[in-house]
């Protein structure tokens, strides 16, 4: 999936949440109204398309992997 597409995903959810190594990062798009370059530096890896693993539970879409963030969500 690429940039266009992921953006288009993102358009269907109230949360993402993306783990970099070990680093969260969260965004509510209702309220930190984060701009298409800052979701793309999260939602797209070095290969230009989005990054796996990807998981959408709901309005919560979790990209990359992080234990913690998956036992939130998904638990």
């Amino acid at each position: 999936m690429g940039p266009d597409a992921a953006l288009k995903l993102a358009q269907d959810v109230s949360e993402i949440i993306a783990a970099k190594g070990k680093k969260v990062v969260r965004f509510r798009l209702d309220k930190d109204k984060p701009s298409r370059e800052d979701l793309l530096a999260v939602m797209i890896g070095p290969s230009g398309n989005l990054r796996a693993p990807t998981v959408r539970k709901g309005k919560k879409l979790l990209i990359g992997y992080e234990p913690g963030a998956y036992e939130e969500v998904l638990g």
